[in-house]
């Protein structure tokens, strides 16, 4: 309205070079309708909906807003026409027909150009629009998308485990019934808290360690003496924030690539630890040294690694390093607490 106002009163003067007219009428006529001008150029809007740039071919369109900005433009200039009469029928001063002409003609042709104007800043309105629009479904695909990878790794890592456990029992059937039974139970137990917490979208590391302690009493029945476990967990590390069944892979993995290999079994150990505003989880086993090393990194270590790119991009990574009797996997993440995701919420 200011920018109006102020084109208003750059037209009174203009009136006023090109004819004599009293100040005050020249104010009181020009201020007023480039105010309505304003408004009038507005209808641009529909226009430039009715001849859209992409599927609109150029020749219509441009046929399409010369014609409407000459409807506006003649609106306008009729409109003010009618207000310079009343102006002059109040007896605001003076003035001759063929003033009362020249500025019907004067603001007719000034209307087109402005009309035009206003198309061009609503088209680039319409395209930032568009640009904006754009860019919200993509971010929305990109979300429907990882939250669909991440269904998706989840219901892998269940079917895989599952897989794993059901040998191992049918392995003990013949030898150790009673071990057998003891691991049924405890799968079932472990299955039922792996469907509670994989529906959620992170668990605090208590949480995943405590599912983990499920796990390792499973594979106790079957490994025995063999299986060690040492943890090495800070206390300020159990309220991080992590993606559910994270763990479990890397420790089945651990034990089916490292312990079993063995005769003598060996020492899985796990070790976490918050550093600042980042989550160190190490997981470590011994290997056969006369074992080759495994090609690629496997489905337990590339299901971790592409849930951890979901769960925190670029700030979370995944390391495996084989060093002499030595498989280490080292998780870095982002030390989100509870607190935290809730201020992000």
């Amino acid at each position: 309205m200011l920018a109006w106002l102020l084109a208003g009163l750059l037209l009174a003067e203009f009136l006023r070079l090109i004819g004599p007219l009293p100040v005050s009428h020249a104010h009181a006529f020009a201020v007023p309708a480039m105010l309505v001008c304003g408004f009038v150029v507005l209808s641009a809007w529909w226009a430039c909906r009715r001849y859209p740039l992409v599927s609109t071919p150029p020749l219509k369109v441009l046929s399409g807003q010369i014609g409407v900005a000459l409807q506006a433009s003649a609106v306008w200039a009729v409109g003010s026409l009618l207000w310079e009469l009343v102006l002059v029928r109040l007896g605001d001063s003076v003035v001759m027909r063929a003033d009362i002409l020249r500025n019907f003609g004067v603001l007719f042709l000034i209307g087109i150009p402005l009309y035009l104007l206003s198309a061009v800043v609503h088209y680039l309105v319409l395209a930032f629009e568009a640009a904006h629009e754009a860019e919200r479904r993509v971010l929305e695909s990109q979300v429907s998308t990882r939250e669909a990878e991440v269904r998706a790794l989840r219901a892998q890592l269940n079917p895989h485990f599952l897989f794993n456990s059901l040998n191992s029992i049918n392995s003990l059937v013949g030898s150790d019934p009673e071990g057998a039974r003891r691991m049924c139970e405890g799968l079932g137990d472990f299955l039922r808290r792996t469907l509670a917490l994989a529906a959620r979208d992170s668990v605090a590391l208590s949480e995943e360690l405590a599912l983990v302690e499920r796990y390792l009493a499973i594979e106790k029945v079957r490994f025995g003496e063999r299986l060690g476990i040492e943890r090495r967990v800070d206390e300020s590390a159990l309220g991080c924030r992590v993606p559910p069944l994270l763990l479990q892979p890397l420790v089945e993995n651990a034990i089916k690539h490292g312990v079993s290999g063995r005769l003598e079994g060996g020492v899985v150990r796990i070790e976490a630890r918050r550093e600042g505003a980042r989550l160190g989880i190490v997981v470590e086993n011994p290997v056969d040294e006369d074992a080759p090393a495994r090609a690629g990194a496997g489905v337990g270590l590339e299901n971790v690694r592409r849930r951890l790119e979901a769960f925190g991009a670029e700030e979370a990574r995944l390391d495996a390093v084989r060093e002499p009797g030595v498989f280490r996997v080292l998780l870095t993440l982002p030390a989100r607490d509870s607190e935290t995701e809730g201020s992000r919420g």
